[in-house]
């Protein structure tokens, strides 16, 4: 009887915390519910429909995504975008990794030089990218005077991507490095000894102590770094005007579906370029992730 009362005792108290936990990740669940997957829903649910006056809609079909699938712009829009990701992603990794080692040596001022790195993601990006409009100008931006050439970094459509890169890869070094950091203070000294010990140079420790040690914030950093870069638009709507004439060679998924949605007033056709968006960040991440099983660490 004494045990039955006991293990009653146990189930209930089980069944309190389990009831607090749910009270714990509620505000979570109801704020992801609410803000993430209801707006999805109705996403899609527009991405089937023709936009008509009064914020009237009318099912459409599939006919918002054949006619994004048969234009030229759409397409150009995609390879705008992955090429925007070829450009940040690998350069700006290797960077922030590159940042991180230095700042994780025992130097003179090492808190200064981490909030100046950190700076940029502090800064509201509209006043990053004027400052770097600035800099790029043709005629009086900084970058020409130095280099004494007249170079229309924001005008030339063979350039403009580049020139946003810059930018992007700029802002992003400083978050990066932070994350990175902290992976590499986790890494064990004894394992620097023994390798020194064994006369490895600092090349060596390098590739087989910190580059395996540190993987998993690696991965971290490049998922969020290719979801950025394949959800870019303030940073191009900032630097390409309307009336420039890169804006094709610069316009990404997201600056397309802001010209559509927002622009031309056609929300369906915009809502079929959002989710032709999250099906390619959830293939990308997906390829990572199978990916990730060959070069990522998790062994302590």
């Amino acid at each position: 009887m004494a045990k039955t009362t006991s293990v009653s005792k146990s189930t209930k108290h089980g069944r309190s915390e389990s009831m607090w936990g749910y009270i714990m990740v509620a505000p979570t669940i109801i704020g992801l519910l609410v803000l993430n997957m209801y707006p999805f829903i109705d996403t899609l649910k527009l991405s089937f429909t023709k936009t008509k006056p009064f914020g009237l809609y009318k099912f459409n079909g599939i006919t918002n995504y054949i006619t994004m699938f048969t234009s030229a712009e759409f397409w150009r829009a995609n390879w705008n975008t992955i090429y925007f990701c070829i450009l940040t992603v690998p350069l700006g990794v290797f960077l922030a990794l590159v940042v991180a080692v230095m700042l994780n040596k025992k130097i003179k001022g090492q808190t200064a030089f981490r909030a100046i790195f950190f700076l940029p993601m502090v800064v509201a990006p509209a006043a990053v990218t004027m400052v770097w409009r600035w800099m790029f100008n043709t005629e009086y931006g900084i970058i020409n005077t130095i280099l004494g050439n007249s170079v229309n970094w924001v005008t030339n459509p063979n350039l403009v991507i580049i020139t946003c890169s810059i930018i992007a890869i700029w802002s992003s070094i400083g978050y990066d490095a932070v994350l990175l950091l902290s992976g590499l203070q986790n890494i064990s000294k004894s394992y620097y000894e023994a390798a020194s010990l064994d006369g490895a140079t600092k090349i060596q420790q390098f590739f087989h102590i910190t580059l395996p040690m540190v993987s998993p914030t690696l991965f971290v950093v490049m998922i969020m770094r290719l979801m950025s870069s394949l959800k870019v638009y303030d940073l191009i709507y900032m630097m390409v005007e309307e009336s420039n004439p890169a804006l094709t060679s610069a316009q990404s998924l997201m600056y397309l579906f802001y010209r559509e949605s927002f622009v031309a007033g056609n929300k369906g056709y915009g809502s079929a370029i959002v989710i032709w968006t999250v099906l390619l960040i959830g293939l990308v991440t997906a390829v990572q992730f199978w990916g990730q099983k060959k070069w990522v660490n998790y062994e302590v």
